[in-house]
C-alpha cells in the first residue's frame, strides 16, 4: 500500500507531522507492506537561496500577526515538537528556497533513502538553523543519508527532477492541496500534522479499502 505524504522541509509541521507518522506506522501491524512516498509542495517558492529575517519576523508578515501572537504561535509549536521528539529552534531557524531540497528528496526516492533525507533536512532546518538551499549543506546531508556525494553534485549542477518536483505540485493543486502536511492513502486524504492514533487509524482504513487480507 502506498502512502503519499505532500511535505516541506521549510514547514516545522510537517516535520512534527512526519515525527507522528512514524509512531503511527510503528503500529501499523502491515508496516512492512507500506511504500510510504514523499511528495513535494513549496510553501514559498519565490523565496531566497539565502534568508536573514527572523522566523518571528516573517511569520507575523505572513499571517498579518502583531508579534506577540506570533510568538504565543512559536511557543505552541516547540511545545508540540517536544512533545513528539522535536527540538525546535526558531531562534535559529531561517528557511529558505528549498527547490533543490525537493530535487534531492526525489533522487533519494531511486535509493529508498527519502525518510532519512527529509528527516536529516528537517533537523539542519529547524534544529541547526542551517542554510538548507547551500549546495554544500545538501550535499553533506544527502551523503549522511547515505547517497554517493558525486551523484548529488551532478543533480545540484543541472535541472535533474526538477519535472519531478514541478509534476507533485500540479498534483497537489489537482488534489486541492494548500496546506502541508497532506497525506494520501488509497484515495483517503488528510490534512495537517494529526495525532499518531489517527493516522493509525486511516493507516487501518486505507488498508482495508485496497482489499488486502489482514
Amino acid at each position: 500500500m502506498r502512502v503519499e505524504i505532500w511535505s516541506d522541509i521549510a514547514c516545522p509541521w510537517c516535520y512534527i507531522g512526519k515525527r507522528r507518522f512514524d509512531v503511527a506506522l510503528s503500529r501499523f501491524d502491515h508496516r512492512d507492506e507500506v511504500d510510504v512516498q514523499w511528495r513535494s509542495f513549496e510553501l514559498d517558492p519565490s523565496a531566497p537561496l539565502v534568508r536573514e529575517e527572523p522566523y518571528l519576523d516573517r511569520l507575523a508578515a505572513k499571517y498579518r500577526m502583531t508579534l506577540p501572537e506570533a510568538d504565543a504561535l512559536v511557543d505552541r509549536m516547540i511545545e508540540a515538537g517536544a512533545q513528539n521528539g522535536v527540538v525546535l529552534r526558531f531562534d535559529r531557524a531561517k528557511p529558505a528556497n528549498t527547490f533543490d531540497a525537493h530535487r534531492l528528496l526525489h533522487l533519494a526516492r531511486t535509493a529508498q533513502l527519502q525518510a532519512d533525507l527529509a528527516e536529516r533536512m528537517f533537523k539542519a532546518t529547524f534544529t541547526r538553523g542551517a542554510q538548507t538551499a547551500d549546495p554544500g549543506t545538501l550535499v553533506a546531508l544527502a551523503e549522511d543519508a547515505g547517497l554517493g556525494a558525486d551523484e548529488v553534485r551532478a543533480v545540484l549542477a543541472g535541472d535533474a527532477y526538477a519535472a519531478d518536483v514541478r509534476a507533485d505540485e500540479r498534483r497537489a493543486a489537482d488534489l486541492g492541496i494548500t496546506s502541508v502536511p497532506f497525506f494520501v492513502m488509497a484515495g483517503i486524504g488528510l490534512a495537517g500534522a494529526q495525532p499518531p492514533d489517527v493516522l493509525l487509524g486511516v493507516l487501518e482504513e486505507a488498508w482495508a479499502v485496497t482489499g488486502q487480507s489482514s
